[in-house]
C-alpha cells in the first residue's frame, strides 16, 4: 500500500479529516504540535498512511486530512496514551474541534 496521500474511489482506506478552530494567535502552535505528534508517535502506528495539515487563511482554522488504513488502525493509534497526550494538548490549543471518518465519493483532475 502507498505510504503518500493518494485521493481516489474504491481505495481501502479510511480519511479522517478534523476541523479545528482556534483563535489565530493560536493557529501556528497547533499545527506544529500536530506535526511534532505526527512526526514523534502518530506516524510510527501501524496503519498509518498519511497526515496533511492545511490552514485557513483568515488564521481561525485547522484542518487535518489523514489516511489510515482502516478505521480500527486509527483507533488503535487513538487508544494510544502516547498519542493520547498530545490529542489532549491540540484540544487544549483550539476552541472547537471536528473530526470525522470519511471514504472518497468522488475525484476530478484537470
Amino acid at each position: 500500500m502507498s505510504t503518500e496521500t493518494t485521493i481516489g474511489t474504491g481505495a481501502p482506506i479510511t480519511t479522517l479529516i478534523n476541523v479545528f478552530t482556534v483563535r489565530p494567535d493560536r493557529q501556528r502552535a497547533l499545527v506544529d504540535l500536530l506535526a511534532e505528534a505526527t512526526e514523534q508517535v502518530i506516524r510510527h502506528s501501524p496503519g498509518f498512511i498519511s497526515a496533511n495539515f492545511h490552514v485557513s487563511t483568515d488564521g481561525v482554522r485547522v484542518v487535518n486530512y489523514a489516511q489510515w488504513e482502516s478505521p480500527e488502525a486509527m483507533q488503535a493509534m487513538l487508544d494510544d496514551p502516547a498519542a493520547q497526550a498530545h490529542i489532549h494538548e491540540a484540544s487544549a490549543l483550539a476552541d472547537n474541534v471536528e473530526p470525522h471518518l470519511y471514504t472518497v465519493a468522488s475525484v476530478h483532475h484537470r
